[in-house]
């Protein structure tokens, strides 16, 4: 079991302090781990949570729409679209109504990627907690937000 006092080797001035360092150091850590886990399929973890908005959906989206749901709220959305656009995983489709307005649905070859990436790649993440400890760390870290 990792120790965050090891890992960064540093003594912090409480615990409030070492939580927090704790939260920036494990964010970093699960980033690096879904960006190798990712990077065989040659997507990204923010481009998997687009195609799996866009499947839940089961219709196409407004960009908006899109960026409103997504985990990572990154202003480059647009670009990271345009890159699932070119490897057709997605498609825009113009609004008849509104040519300000594009629809993002995800294509079959979007569809059959997914379907290809274990939806449990996260359990290896979270295989040292119980479910009822990731119910109370999932509470605590919704009422820091």
């Amino acid at each position: 079991m990792g120790d965050i006092s090891k890992d960064v080797n540093s003594k912090f001035a409480n615990n409030k302090v070492k939580a927090l360092i704790n939260i920036l150091y494990t964010a970093n850590w699960i980033t690096s781990y879904q960006n190798t886990f990712f990077k065989p399929y040659g997507i990204s973890p923010q481009q998997y949570n687009i195609l799996r908005i866009l499947r839940g959906a089961n219709k196409a989206l407004k960009v908006q729409t899109i960026k409103e749901r997504m985990i990572d709220r990154a202003p480059n959305a647009t670009r990271l679209m345009d890159k699932l656009c070119a490897k057709d995983l997605i498609e825009r489709i113009p609004c008849p109504d509104d040519r300000r307005v594009v629809h993002i649905e995800i294509t079959t070859k979007g569809r059959k990627l997914l379907d290809d990436i274990a939806d449990n790649f996260n359990e290896d993440l979270l295989k040292n907690i119980t479910e009822n400890e990731a119910a109370q760390l999932s509470d605590l870290l919704d009422k820091l937000r």
